[in-house]
This record gives structure tokens, sequence and C-alpha cells, in this order.
């Protein structure tokens, strides 16, 4: 096998093995049948060099990103991870290790959140190389959580920490600021691997079918994701800074240097669960996470009007310089 047969061949159709109507990626099309009483979720997110990953990322990992951050749109949705296709486009041929350690790091993920390639395209164009995947998932029927749910009186909740990701990629680029941070270097080390290797919260997947009112994922900053969901939900809302869950070294960094809370509130690359939740099931809400092993935090409220307000220590709103990340 030479060429593109080579690619889909050698190194991706291992990665459908387990998923039948896939055939083996050998056909022109996959075949799947979606069980009774339940719906499909579809969502679709590309990564491109240069702007998702750096060039001499490693391959397994800029694999595992490629997947992670289309199964965390999943999750919110309180969709379970069912299979996905993939195009590739490269300016040139791949480098053979290159792609095996792709796939890899496709592999890992895949055996993570439950899921399997079935087709895709690959191709050669100018240009950086990119990697779009659309993810498809499974809820029950009519259950799939929306963004634009939110009612005024909710409570607004989120997963795990936040800011790691937004402090690894400055540590990644080498920003200047971050000679200064008072960091040991496993410490570093720790927030680089949560910029490149994004671990969605599986677990809350029938916690947010059970008990949010609207969710999504956290991938362009709190505040600008927050506000996404806000505006359709025709509400505003107000968080609290002294509420955010914060990592033990993220908390380290903002002590030093307290003007990188706006990486913390508008960085993205986060990929964590932004969720509101009526007031009646907050504590159905919170026992059911715990039960997941995972971590929520309420950090604030929905509230009518327009516009997310970020209420510092004295009380008073904060003036942030950016809401989020915007590819435009």
């Amino acid at each position: 096998m030479t060429g593109e047969e080579a690619i889909i061949q050698g190194a991706l159709a291992p990665l459908s093995s387990g998923f039948p109507g896939a055939l083996g990626l050998k056909d022109d099309a996959a075949v799947m049948a979606v069980p009774a009483g339940q719906d499909l979720v579809v969502t679709m997110d590309a990564i491109a060099q240069g702007v998702h990953f750096f060039a001499d990322d490693a391959p397994a990992d800029i694999g595992w990103k490629a997947l992670a951050v289309n199964v965390s749109d999943l999750i919110a949705k309180g969709a379970t991870p069912h299979a996905y296709l993939m195009s590739l486009a490269f300016p040139s041929a791949p480098d053979p290790e290159w792609l095996a350690r792709f796939a890899e790091g496709l592999g890992q993920a895949q055996s993570e959140f439950g899921l399997h390639l079935i087709g895709g395209d690959t191709s050669r164009r100018p240009g950086p190389v990119s990697i779009t995947i659309t993810a498809l998932g499974l809820v029950p029927e009519g259950s799939m959580v929306k963004r634009g749910g939110a009612r005024p009186g909710d409570h607004i909740f989120v997963s795990s920490t936040l800011g790691n990701a937004a402090l690894g990629l400055k540590l990644r680029a080498n920003a200047p600021e971050t000679k200064m941070w008072p960091l040991e270097a496993h410490e570093r080390t720790a927030l680089i691997r949560r910029y490149l290797r994004p671990t969605p919260q599986l677990g809350l997947v029938p916690v947010l079918r059970a008990h949010a009112r609207a969710a999504m994922d956290i991938s362009d900053g709190l505040i600008k994701d927050l506000g996404r969901m806000t505006e359709l939900s025709g509400v505003g809302a107000e968080i609290y800074a002294n509420r955010l869950p914060l990592s033990a070294t993220v908390a380290k960094v903002l002590a030093a240097h307290p003007g990188e809370i706006v990486a913390v509130v508008a960085g993205g690359d986060d990929y964590e669960v932004l969720a509101a939740v009526a007031g009646d099931q907050v504590a159905a809400f919170e026992d059911a996470a715990a039960t997941a092993f995972v971590a929520v935090t309420q950090i604030g409220h929905i509230r009518a009007g327009t516009g997310v307000l970020v209420i510092g220590a004295g009380g008073q709103p904060m003036q942030l310089t950016q809401s989020g990340y915007d590819h435009f």
C-alpha cells in the first residue's frame, strides 16, 4: 500500500476495530443504526496547527486533543459518545512515525471516552495541518441538554477547576510573564499538560440529563461561553471571582500576580462543563456529581436582564480587558 491507502489502512483503520458498521474503513461510507428510543447528537470541531496546537507538539497529544474537544461538546449535551468521523489535511505526505504517534493519541482518547473512528477523509492542500472531527453521541429521545434553557434564579455550576489550560498555554508559548511565576518545574509541567490533554468530564453525562436546565462546555473562556448561554436563554448572569474553583498551582500564580484572573475567566481551553441548575435540583445535582466522582462548584446565579457580571472581592463588578477567544 502507498499514499492515501497506506495512511488509512496502515494508521487509521485499527481505530475502527470494534465498530462493525465502520467496515474497516474500506468502503465509501459507514452504516450505523440508532437504537430505539435514542436521539443522535452531532457536533463538529476542527483544530489547526498554529491556532490550536504547536507544530512541535507531540503527535499523540494532538490526536488526543482533536478528539477530546469534540467529546467535550457531546458531554455537555448529556450525550454518551458513540463514534466519530475525521478529516485530515496535510500540506505534504505525513511522516509515518508522526502519523503512528498521532493515531496512538487518538486511540488513547477513544479508550478513555468510549467511541470509535468510523470514517472520514484525507487530503493534501496548502496551509497548516488541520484535523476536523465530527463526533456522534446518543441520548434518550428528547433529553439533550440545550444551552438556551437557563432561567432567572438558576444556579451556575462549573466542573473541576478553571484556568489551568490558559496558564498552560502561556507557559507552552514561553510568554514573558511566565518567567515571574513562583512555580516549581513540576507545576509548570502540570499546567502545560492540562493545555495539551484536556479531559472532559464523562461522568457528568447522566447527571446533566437528570438535573441541568442548560449546559455547554467551556472552550473559549468562561465569560464568553456563559455569555452565549445567557444570550440564547434571554437572561443575564452574575458570577463571583472568589468562588471560582482553582487548582493549588493556579491559586499560587494568582496570589503573586492577581492580573492573571483574566486568563482564568477568559483564557479558554478548559473544556469543563458549565451548567445552569434550578434551585430545587441543586442538592440532587451536587450529590449525583459526587457519586460520579466529578467535582462541581457553584460560582453564581442566573438573573433577569442581560450580560455577564464578574463580582470581585469588594463586591463590585470587575472591569475585564477581554471576555474570551474569538476566531474572527
